[in-house]
């Protein structure tokens, strides 16, 4: 039987875990996770050529051929000058990002909480998470792997915290930009002009390796991106659901445009808003920020 002051741990330690699944889904604004540029990994590492087959036994079929990306030229022309805009090189080589600021969860166009944060991000998919202005709780990523650190000891991310992290760090600005769009099989098209977020728009229309279909709205003037808007089918439902992120108030940090205040939507609701206040690249971490606290 657990004594009362075990059941208020145990209370305690099952809200901050509910907490931590919103600040995963939300606090993809905080991290704008640039990655890391080159060929995929199997582009990377590609297969050995076979070795002759002994006599009276077939050779093995080579490898299937990887798909093209096909990227229409006058989007690549776009997609070259928001390249550009956001700081051409800089952009692209950046290796890690650090950023502080306010972080706010959103229900019904009303704010339900505020927590200041602190963000360490190492690309492609590694970062260090931390939020609460007494006693923070810590959130710690690795690829598919997660953590969650608070007052009370350290425990594992759920599954589901983990899928979240995951959808922010997938379709980020970054990522889109460096990743999705080149992969094997991603199809960009141009699909005009229009006006999102009171701004006009040039409108590009994308799948990645997944088939998720993606549109990329960048500003008509200065080619910056103002909003990304992805489609993905709902596990529970089969319905599709929407998701926008909105980017705005770009200042330069170590030569890169970076959005100071981002906005998440799901199916047209606002749910979480960021406003930094300081960033910085290419800073070194510690291997071990990205592990599990070793607990003796």
């Amino acid at each position: 039987m657990l004594t009362s002051r075990g059941r208020r741990i145990s209370e305690a330690r099952s809200q901050n875990e509910e907490r931590s699944s919103f600040w995963l889904l939300s606090s993809g604004f905080c991290l704008l996770l640039p990655l890391l540029l080159g060929a995929s990994k199997a582009a990377q590492n590609p297969p050995a050529t076979s070795a002759a087959a002994p006599a009276g036994q077939s050779a093995a079929a080579p490898a299937p051929a990887a798909i093209a990306v096909v990227i229409d030229p006058k989007a690549q022309q776009f997609l070259d000058r928001c390249i550009q805009a956001l700081g051409g090189d800089a952009f692209m080589m950046s290796k890690t990002l650090t950023t502080r600021g306010r972080i706010y969860s959103i229900y019904d166009e009303k704010t339900a909480g505020m927590a200041p944060f602190e963000s360490w991000f190492q690309y492609p998919d590694k970062r260090r998470f931390s939020y609460g202005k007494e006693k923070p709780v810590i959130l710690i990523n690795d690829g598919d792997h997660g953590w969650h650190l608070d007052q009370f000891g350290q425990f594992d991310q759920s599954k589901e915290q983990e899928q979240n992290w995951q959808l922010v760090t997938r379709y980020t600005l970054e990522n889109v930009l460096r990743l999705r769009i080149h992969e094997p099989g991603a199809l960009v098209q141009d699909a005009g002009v229009d006006f999102v977020d009171n701004l006009p728009a040039h409108v590009l229309e994308a799948f990645d390796a997944q088939h998720t279909h993606m549109k990329i709205y960048l500003n008509t003037k200065n080619f910056r991106p103002i909003r990304i808007s992805y489609r993905l089918r709902n596990p529970q439902t089969q319905d599709f659901d929407e998701y926008s992120d909105v980017y705005s108030d770009f200042l330069p940090y170590d030569g890169i445009q970076t959005a100071m205040h981002t906005a998440r939507f799901v199916n047209d609701e606002r749910v979480s808003e960021t406003f930094r206040t300081f960033a910085h690249y290419n800073d070194a971490y510690p291997p071990s920020y990205f592990q599990p606290v070793a607990i003796k």
